[in-house]
């Protein structure tokens, strides 16, 4: 739930971070290639743009991959900064992720 205050009689919400739900995962050649969630838990140095491949049978991964580098302003609160992934799909040819942010 999330909090409200009172401000001259009238509730008022305090604004939330709308961050765009993950892309629905693309699999091809028994890979499942989809964004980590919350990538600067794993390591990065960023939350949005990292993609994940794992094995499609086994569930185990092979591999992740920061797709793109997100320069942040230090004078900008940083969880505005983010840049996340909006759509994964493979080309034609069905040899390329094509990543769309």
């Amino acid at each position: 739930m999330q909090p409200s205050i009172e401000q001259h009689g009238s509730p008022m919400q305090f604004a939330a971070r709308d961050v765009p739900p993950p892309p629905k995962p693309v699999i091809a050649d028994g890979v499942r290639y989809e964004e980590a969630a919350n990538a600067r838990r794993r390591g990065f140095q960023q939350s949005g743009g990292v993609i994940v491949a794992t094995d499609s049978k086994t569930k185990a991964e092979l591999w992740a991959l920061q797709v793109y580098q997100v320069r942040f302003d230090p004078a900008e609160e940083r969880d505005i900064q983010e840049i996340f992934i909006t759509k994964l799909k493979m080309d034609a040819d069905g040899k390329h992720l094509l990543v769309t942010n």
